[in-house]
């Protein structure tokens, strides 16, 4: 199976994802803080370990250097995903979203002065035909909004440097000492961020509270929610071992399309599970976006 099928599964899984995250942050982070809901994350985390073990029992045999910045890499990607919930709880998606295209920057930086990752002219060309029809997409053009928010800009920077770090060191890893023993690692890092946001009272309350309240509605959706968000980041770490980390990024930033795709479904069929504009001209925008992303996408896998 061609790298670019796994590379995609990762933007339409996390766009399933994020219209996920945005209803449980509506629904019951909208006035506490939304680390909580990365508790559940790392429990998911949690519960995989043992059957990466099972299945791959080499995982012991790395070692405690090797383990620990492995164990990093799943900490800065908890530190990102805090980073666009904390944004995603007082922006739109809409307004979220444009920020995700820093991330193949920091990737095609980071690729070439750690990696030595170069990239052909037509694949450069790929990746700027991805990350415009994204942008393309995610602009807004409501005059009420033109006001440079700053905190959604910092918050989404540091989202994007935190997950092109953490893709860096999971693929120097992954290429070195096998991918399974890398993703073991990362998931306890994963695990480890959630413990220490456990040992916090202030998050530790109310995520007991939570589970008082809701436990069946909050456990099945979360539950729901992190496989889903896992078979995209296993699926786009698999990609990290077969293809340039800028230009898996790249893909990585089509989950802005992917998610507006799927709000016009939920808009049309569930429009009480979310919604999104459908004039004439917001169709019209979007499908030249899925065009110009289609052709990059073509571009890239070669």
């Amino acid at each position: 199976m061609s790298w670019l099928a796994f590379a995609f599964s990762g933007p339409v899984l996390w766009a399933v994802s994020t219209h996920l995250d945005k209803y449980l942050v509506e629904k019951y982070f909208k006035n506490s803080n939304v680390a909580v809901l990365l508790i559940f994350t790392a429990l998911i985390g949690l519960l995989t370990l043992p059957f990466i073990w099972f299945f791959a029992p080499q995982v012991a045999n790395l070692s405690p250097v090797s383990a620990a910045l492995m164990a990093f890499s799943g900490v800065l990607y908890m530190s990102g995903m805090l980073f666009y919930l904390q944004a995603l709880q007082s922006d739109e998606a809409s307004a979220v979203a444009p920020f995700y295209q820093a991330a193949p920057l920091f990737g095609y930086v980071l690729g070439y002065v750690v990696l030595g990752e170069e990239l052909t002219p037509r694949q450069m060309g790929g990746g700027a035909l991805i990350i415009a029809g994204t942008v393309l997409v995610s602009l807004q053009f409501d005059q009420s909004k033109t006001v440079f928010n700053i905190r959604l800009a910092a918050l989404m920077l540091a989202c994007a440097l935190s997950l092109a770090v953490s893709s860096l060191i999971f693929k120097i890893f992954a290429l070195r000492d096998e991918f399974w023993p890398t993703t073991f690692w990362m998931y306890a890092g994963e695990a480890l961020f959630g413990a220490v946001l456990l040992a916090i009272a202030s998050f530790r309350k109310p995520f007991v509270e939570l589970l008082r309240s809701s436990p069946g509605a909050v456990l099945s959706i979360n539950a729901i929610n992190e496989m889903i968000n896992l078979g995209g980041s296993l699926g786009t770490r698999y990609a990290l071992l077969l293809a340039p980390l800028s230009l898996v990024q790249a893909i990585g930033s089509t989950t802005t399309l992917f998610v507006f795709a799927f709000g016009i479904v939920l808009s049309i069929f569930f429009p009480t599970l979310g919604h999104e504009k459908l004039s004439r001209w917001e169709l019209v925008r979007k499908g030249i976006a899925a065009v110009v992303v289609a052709i990059g996408a073509i571009f890239v896998s070669h």
